[in-house]
């Protein structure tokens, strides 16, 4: 099942796509969001709406916002594929523990809105991700029941502003922060619906040129052992987020840098969970 978060007449709501439309949610399960859904643990319910109903709306007809736009917790893990790592000058070997860092609900959009381009930097950068979403609340889980707790995955373009990153020596916080410089989307991707996590395809192209490309087979922190390791210092609860790293491929690294333009359009595609879609702008001040 693929659920979404939307708006529609510049009124928010959920639902799920069907036969390339939505059907609406919102009103029929006494919940308010994707993420309430998530906790008072109706997927089978809203399952069974679905499949009795028609769609309410066609795609077009609405506008993307992020899957779980009211996230509690939006957790990032960097420098997760080896070919990220071997990046970095300390890289001799494999870490011992992932690198986490955190993201603002405003810092993301939907498919098919901008992301913005800030007066502060020229540096803007995309990093094609694969995103948990938390089902079922938990503490030191263990990595065996990991998956248990994962409702299921969405993409995310982790975009970063690279000088920002670099302006405080012990984090990554301001340049992955400013307003709307990334996105998640389109839809989230219920775990019965999907294989065995780590098997997934991710592919991030500029302008059709293909930039990343790799699998989660290769992660060197995996899903599970992500949940594991944050779920010992903190709760996890329905609707966290999780995005579990890039590939190597950033603009930041190529020869010379490539930094994203106002008319740039990034897609960054997972198989089996479909293509998040953003152009650029410059933000307006």
């Amino acid at each position: 099942m693929r659920l979404l978060s939307f708006s529609r007449r510049g009124e928010p709501s959920f639902g799920a796509v069907k036969e390339g439309g939505v059907v609406e949610l919102a009103g029929r399960l006494r919940v308010r969001s994707l993420r309430e859904l998530l906790a008072a643990n109706l997927l089978d319910v809203a399952r069974e709406v679905v499949d009795a109903r028609a769609g309410d709306h066609a795609l077009d007809e609405v506008r993307f916002l992020p899957p779980i736009p009211d996230a509690e917790k939006i957790l990032c893990i960097g420098v997760n594929y080896p070919e990220r790592n071997a990046e970095y000058r300390d890289a001799s070997e494999q870490p011992k523990h992932p690198s986490v860092f955190m993201r603002t609900r405003e810092s993301l959009v939907g498919h098919g809105e901008a992301l913005l381009r800030p007066p502060e930097s020229e540096q803007l950068d995309y990093e094609g991700e694969v995103v948990m979403v938390i089902g079922r609340e938990g503490r030191r889980i263990p990595q065996a029941r990991a998956r248990e707790h994962v409702a299921g995955l969405t993409i995310m373009n982790e975009g970063t502003i690279r000088d920002w990153v670099r302006h405080g020596k012990f984090n990554v916080t301001q340049g992955k922060n400013f307003a709307r410089s990334g996105s998640m989307g389109p839809w989230m991707v219920t775990s019965d619906a999907l294989p065995a996590f780590d098997a997934l395809h991710l592919r991030t192209r500029v302008n059709d040129e293909l930039r990343q490309d790799d699998t989660t087979a290769r992660l060197m922190f995996p899903f599970a052992a992500l949940v594991a390791y944050l779920s010992t210092f903190m709760t996890l609860r329905p609707g966290d987020l999780v995005s579990t790293g890039t590939p190597a491929g950033a603009g930041a690294r190529l020869d010379p840098p490539c930094w994203l333009r106002p008319g740039d359009r990034v897609e960054v595609e997972v198989e089996g969970i479909g293509v998040l879609a953003n152009t650029v702008e410059d933000e307006k001040t």
